[in-house]
C-alpha cells in the first residue's frame, strides 16, 4: 500500500555537550553547601536578592575573559522586537543593571547576595561546563578598602564553615592598579597587547613561569603542536614582568612603580587591606598579597582576589594534581557606572559552587550520601486503600515525609524494592490479620534493607519478617519517630 503510514521514528534520549543532570545525592549535597555559605554571609550583613537568568545583551557588556569577538561566549537571542537577549555569563553584571534601575530606593552602600547558574557559550570539555552555579556576595557603593578587606576575610570564613581546614586554601589578593603601573613601566599603549599580557600571567599556576615567559614574548607551542602568539615584548620588559609577579608582598614594589602613579596607589591599597585583614586576625597563611592574581573578566578595576585550594588530589591517570581557585572577586568601579554616569563604586566576591563541590567531594569533605527518602505505606489487600491513605496523612500531618505505594499492589517484594530505591528508612504494612488486632508492622530498613531482596510474596513475608517489629495503630507516628532519630 503506496500510502501506507510509516512508523514514527523513536526520539534519541541524549543530553546536550557542556551539560549535566543531577540526582537526589548531589542535590542535596549542593543545598547542604549552599546553606552554609549563605549563614556566612548573613553573618557579614548581606541581604538576598534575585536577577533573572535572562538580559539584555548590551546591559551585560563584553567582559568575558579569552573571548575576541563581540558578545562570543554568551547565549542570545533575538526578541520580537528586534532586542538582543541574553543568558547570564555571571551574576555581577545583572546586579549592576539592577542597582542602576533601582538605585534611588537602594540603601547605600548596598549589600546584596545571590545565587544560581550562569550559562557560557564555550567549548566543553572535561570540567568545562555550559552551566553551573555561582554564589555572590557585592557591595555597591563604596570605595573603601575596608570593602575590599571584607571580601577576602568573608572568602576564608567560607572555606572554613565549608570544612576546609586552615592551611588547605588560601585567599590571594593583588591590585589591577598594580599592573597597570607594570604596563606604564613597560610601555605598552596597545590594549590588544596589554590584554594578551594579563592572560599570560593568568596562566602562571598551569603553565609556570617559564610559559608565561613564552607568551609574554613570541609565543609558546604545547605539548600538542599548537601555536600560541605572545604578546611580543622585549627581553627587559619580560623581566620586569616576571619579576613583578614573583615578587609577593616585597617592598621592591616601590622602586618598580616609582614613576607611576597608578601603581603607587595600588600598591598603598593592598598595603591598607593587609593592614585591615591583620588587625582582624587574619594572617598570611589565609590572606596574602599575590601580584600574578589577574582575574579573567575585564571589569575589574582595582583589588582582584582568588581563593585557591592548596590539596592536591589526583587526575583520571593517577598524577598529583591541585585544585586551585574556587572562587574569586574584585573590585568594578566602572560597572554601574555604565548606566549611572557617575561614579558607583563596586566589590564582589564569587564562589563557584559547581567547581567547589567536585572538590569537597573529592576531599571526602561533602557527605555524598543520599538523604533519606519518604516513609512508604505499601499495599497489603487493594480493598483498604483509603485505610493505608490515613496513615500517609497521619505521618504527614506530623511533618514527616510519607508516601503511599501507587505501583502495582500484587507483590510485596517489589514493594520492598521500590522502598529500598527510594532510600526510605522504613515501611508500614498492614495486613487484616494486623487490623483486627489494631497494630501495624513498622519494617526497619535501617537494619534490614539487605533481606528484603529474597522476599518475593506475602506469604515469605509472613514466614520471615526480618527487622520488623509491631506497634499499636495509634503509636505508628511515634514508632516511626523512633527508627528516624537513629
Amino acid at each position: 500500500m503506496a500510502d501506507k503510514l510509516k512508523k514514527p521514528q523513536k526520539l534519541r534520549a541524549r543530553l546536550p555537550r557542556g551539560l549535566a543532570d543531577r540526582g537526589p545525592a548531589e542535590i542535596a549535597a549542593t543545598r547542604a553547601m549552599v546553606e552554609k555559605i549563605r549563614e556566612v554571609y548573613e553573618r557579614y550583613g548581606f541581604e538576598p536578592v534575585e536577577t533573572p537568568a535572562m538580559e539584555y545583551t548590551d546591559a551585560l557588556g563584553k567582559f568575558l575573559p579569552d573571548q575576541d569577538r563581540p558578545n562570543e561566549g554568551v547565549f542570545s537571542f533575538q526578541d520580537d522586537d528586534e532586542q538582543w537577549i541574553s543568558l547570564r555569563y555571571d551574576l555581577t553584571a545583572p546586579l549592576a543593571r539592577y542597582v542602576a534601575e533601582n538605585f534611588d530606593s537602594l540603601p547605600k552602600p548596598y549589600r546584596s547576595y545571590r545565587e544560581g547558574y550562569v550559562y557560557r557559550n564555550e567549548k566543553p570539555g572535561p570540567g568545562r561546563f555550559r552551566q553551573f552555579m555561582q554564589f555572590d556576595a557585592d557591595t555597591v557603593g563604596s570605595a573603601s578598602p575596608a570593602a575590599d578587606a571584607e571580601m577576602c576575610m568573608m572568602a576564608a570564613d567560607t572555606m572554613e564553615a565549608l570544612g576546609i581546614p586552615r592551611g588547605s586554601y588560601v585567599v590571594k589578593v593583588n591590585n589591577r592598579k598594580v599592573l597597570d603601573g607594570v604596563r606604564h613601566a613597560i610601555g605598552v599603549t596597545d590594549d590588544a597587547q596589554w590584554l594578551t599580557v594579563m592572560r599570560a600571567i593568568d596562566k602562571l599556576d598551569r603553565l609556570g613561569m617559564s610559559g608565561v615567559q613564552q607568551l609574554l614574548g613570541d609565543g609558546r607551542k604545547d605539548e600538542s603542536g599548537d601555536f600560541t602568539k605572545g604578546a611580543g615584548l622585549e627581553g627587559a620588559d619580560i623581566a620586569l614582568v616576571s619579576s613583578t609577579i614573583e615578587s609577593g608582598d616585597k617592598s621592591e614594589f616601590d622602586e618598580r612603580l616609582r614613576d607611576s602613579a597608578v601603581g603607587r596607589e595600588g600598591r598603598e591599597e593592598l598595603q591598607e587591606i593587609r593592614r585591615l585583614v591583620s588587625a582582624s586576625g587574619y594572617d598570611s597563611d589565609r590572606i596574602r598579597i599575590d601580584p600574578s592574581v589577574v582575574r579573567g573578566l575585564e571589569y575589574y578595576t582595582g583589588p582582584v582576589y582568588e581563593v585557591e585550594l592548596l590539596r592536591e588530589t589526583k587526575d583520571e591517570k593517577g598524577r598529583p594534581v591541585r585544585f586551585g581557585s574556587v572562587g574569586g572577586g574584585g573590585r568594578y568601579d566602572g560597572l554601574v557606572s555604565r548606566f549611572r554616569g557617575e561614579p558607583v563604586p563596586a566589590t564582589g566576591f564569587s564562589i563557584g559552587v559547581s567547581r567547589l563541590q567536585a572538590a569537597l567531594a573529592m576531599l571526602g569533605k561533602l557527605d555524598t550520601r543520599p538523604e533519606f527518602g519518604p516513609v512508604v505505606v505499601t499495599v497489603f489487600d487493594r480493598d483498604r486503600l483509603a485505610d493505608y491513605q490515613k496513615m500517609v496523612a497521619a505521618l504527614r500531618g506530623a511533618n514527616i515525609r510519607a508516601e503511599l505505594y501507587l505501583g502495582n499492589p500484587k507483590n510485596m517484594g517489589n514493594q520492598l524494592k521500590y522502598a529500598d530505591r527510594r532510600n526510605s528508612p522504613c515501611v508500614i504494612i498492614q495486613g487484616s490479620d494486623e487490623k483486627a488486632r489494631g497494630e501495624v508492622q513498622i519494617k526497619d530498613l535501617i537494619e534490614g534493607a539487605k533481606a528484603a531482596a529474597a522476599i518475593a510474596s506475602n506469604q515469605e513475608w509472613r514466614e520471615s519478617r526480618p527487622a520488623q517489629f509491631s506497634c499499636a495503630e495509634d503509636e505508628l507516628v511515634g514508632k516511626v519517630r523512633e527508627v528516624l532519630a537513629r
